[in-house]
């Protein structure tokens, strides 16, 4: 155990039963590969040309409501629709195709143009989640949707098109991949421990300490121990909830804080627009009670050394395994070591 730090090693990811390369010396070797260039934030509160700002025009003609803190709306370029005819084919399992359903939107968190999660209130987060809450328990409620998955795109490395604060909300017919083999993973150790997966697993971190980010009453933080991405974390609730809808008022707002200290965290560690892609994973809504659930919330950010320096999953990690080398004691305390404070408002009120 003592060797984590120094040699390499594999950990095992018991959500998805797969393994990651850790290789901690490969810190040290010269950067010469390619670099990003980061804009710092423009201020801008509202951009006329920007199609998810109050009272603009979108791309197919409609236009934004004066909003004047959250707007949800059908996503107009949608990957799923709900009007998609049946159809499948199978030939002798080799080549086989099955239409997919769905509904697909958009949650604008602000009219705020020049806004992050990170640089927003505690009460407009608030609001967000309420939002969140709201739209996965809307969706479940329509029987051919069996997944809700709610997930932010931040930055353009991370494929977000439009700066503006939102996030989409893609519901399936079908389990999508990770979703199925989290779903196949926690109902087994449910069936043969009798217990949540990811309750025994938070119980050990908060044990050992040393992966713990933050944490307040509701929510805690840690860069997991099988981390892929350089700074990747994993925030659940520490009273074991299945879903968004299941969360309490004092959750909600538990869950406001975390999320706005966490990617403050992220915004300080290389003083940048941190890009992300966050995602809420919870249970199915086909019905079931799915009490093997524990609802977490995955962040994916590519930066590795420098606010410049980006993680590539090529070469070996596409042809044979992930393999990281930042150990995730290491992230853990590089996040650990910034300000919850914003870099951008040194001396001002934040809320």
């Amino acid at each position: 155990m003592t060797d984590w730090r120094q040699h390499p090693h594999r950990r095992f990811n018991p959500l998805i039963r797969e393994w990651v390369l850790v290789s901690p010396h490969r810190t040290q070797r010269p950067w010469q590969g390619q670099v990003e260039r980061h804009p710092q934030p423009a201020g801008q509160i509202y951009d006329p040309n920007c199609y998810l700002c109050p009272g603009n025009e979108r791309a197919r003609g409609a236009r934004n409501p004066n909003y004047e803190h959250t707007f949800v709306f059908e996503n107009d370029f949608a990957a799923m629709r709900p009007e998609t005819p049946f159809f499948e084919s199978d030939q002798g399992g080799l080549m086989t195709v099955r239409s997919e359903r769905g509904v697909c939107r958009v949650v604008c968190f602000s009219p705020d143009h020049s806004l992050t999660l990170s640089r927003m209130t505690r009460p407009d987060i608030r609001r967000v989640v309420d939002v969140w809450a709201e739209q996965y328990f809307e969706l479940s409620g329509i029987d051919w949707l069996n997944y809700v998955q709610i997930f932010e795109n931040r930055g353009e490395m991370m494929g977000c098109s439009n700066p503006h604060p939102h996030c989409q909300i893609w519901a399936n017919e079908a389990l999508p991949n990770e979703i199925a083999k989290e779903q196949e993973v926690q109902a087994e150790y449910h069936a043969n421990h009798s217990s949540c997966l990811l309750c025994d697993y938070f119980a050990l971190e908060r044990k050992a300490g040393e992966r713990l980010v933050c944490e307040n009453d509701e929510f805690a933080a840690f860069v997991p121990f099988w981390a892929v991405w350089p700074f990747e974390t994993l925030v659940a609730s520490k009273a074991h909830a299945t879903g968004l809808d299941e969360l309490d008022p004092s959750q909600r707002d538990g869950l406001a804080d975390i999320l706005k200290r966490v990617t403050t965290r992220y915004d300080n560690l290389f003083e940048t627009s941190f890009p992300y892609t966050m995602g809420f994973h919870q249970r199915p809504t086909d019905g079931q009670a799915h009490q093997e659930w524990h609802l977490h919330i995955h962040f994916y950010p590519p930066l590795l050394r420098s606010a410049t320096v980006r993680k590539f999953m090529v070469g070996y990690e596409m042809l044979a395994s992930p393999q990281r080398d930042i150990t995730a004691e290491g992230a853990a305390e590089r996040l650990r070591g910034v300000s919850e404070r914003h870099y951008l408002n040194e001396g001002a009120h934040e809320t």
